[in-house]
């Protein structure tokens, strides 16, 4: 009788997070057009946070079934999680803005190009998880160098409230400044991760 070995499934887990991250730079684009003034991405946020939040699941999935992944399975787990929370983050911004009914202004607007900077930086570390990893520190160090930005445009934004007599609006932006330097605090939790699976690795 021949016997039939089968080779454990081995998907493409890494290729999923950097799907996912793609989504995230686009939805993240998106949000920051949206500061700018362009309403319309208001869907294009929400749409893709909910497509980022799809493949998230689908990495979680794999893996269940995956024999070996070319980096630990738990730092993709949490790269994942943690990028989803930077998307989430914007999507809940974007929806709060409503509640407060305010529109975003010139420094919510630094805030956000910030932030989709970062997160480019943060996609592109994800192409150097293998390889030449160290390259990928490089990419993290310029996420965090975005976040740091984002804390002293917040700053910044804090101060001009000072002039502001519309106690209203003063309570509505502070809330707002609060939301986007909070996204960027989970952007650089992304970064640091990227940073501790890179030295466990080596």
């Amino acid at each position: 009788m021949r016997m039939h070995w089968f080779l454990p499934e081995t998907p493409d887990v890494l290729g999923t997070l950097r799907t996912q991250a793609d989504v995230t730079v686009r939805g993240l684009a998106a949000f920051a057009a949206w500061a700018r003034g362009a309403a319309d991405q208001e869907s294009v946020v929400r749409a893709t946070e909910h497509e980022a939040d799809g493949i998230r699941r689908t990495l979680q999935a794999q893996l269940r079934t995956a024999f070996s992944t070319p980096i630990d399975q738990e730092d993709l787990y949490s790269l994942s999680e943690l990028l989803d929370g930077v998307l989430n983050a914007a999507k809940n911004i974007v929806r709060e803005t409503e509640v407060l009914a305010i529109d975003p202004d010139e420094r919510a607007a630094e805030l956000a190009d910030d932030l989709h900077e970062g997160v480019t930086h943060v996609r592109a570390a994800f192409d150097r998880l293998t390889g030449k990893v160290e390259l990928a520190t490089i990419e993290a160090d310029a996420a965090l160098a975005a976040q740091r930005r984002m804390e002293k445009v917040y700053r910044r934004a804090m101060h001009d409230l000072l002039s502001n007599e519309d106690l209203r609006q003063v309570d509505a932006r502070r809330e707002l400044y609060r939301r986007l330097l909070e996204a960027g605090e989970r952007l650089a939790a992304v970064a640091e991760r990227i940073w501790y699976a890179v030295v466990k690795e080596g």
